[in-house]
């Protein structure tokens, strides 16, 4: 049960904040050079997924449904922290903008596999 349900503390209010503003924010603002597009189409991917896995298992029929939604969740965050990261240190984008996503995709993580260890029990 989400005791933090319709608050600002809400994983789903989190995870959908944190993937608009990313979005809108770092992705599409990378420069679009021939360089560049196959990072803005992996971090896209990685980023979207998040979201989109966050809401199908909230909308998930069993336990295990659930776990491995959460799974994908916790599996994207990390690879759209792999990218937010290699965006920092090649410079593509400013440091300070991107190390806040770094550290939010970060806290996701560690709050989705709070989320995945406690749904195991």
């Amino acid at each position: 049960m989400n005791k933090y349900s319709g608050t600002e503390k809400d994983i789903h209010v989190r995870i959908h904040k944190f993937v608009v503003s990313c979005f809108v924010n770092v992705v599409r603002n990378i420069p679009k050079n021939i360089e560049n597009i196959p990072i803005i189409k992996q971090i896209s991917a990685s980023l979207t997924s998040i979201g989109a896995n966050d809401q199908e298992a909230d909308a998930a029929d069993s336990n295990k449904d659930f776990v491995a939604k959460y799974t994908i969740v916790k599996k994207e965050a990390k690879e759209t922290k792999y990218w937010l990261t290699f965006i920092m240190d090649t410079a593509i984008s400013e440091r300070q903008l991107v190390e806040s996503y770094i550290k939010e995709s970060q806290e996701i993580l560690l709050i989705v596999s709070k989320i995945i260890q406690n749904s195991k029990r």
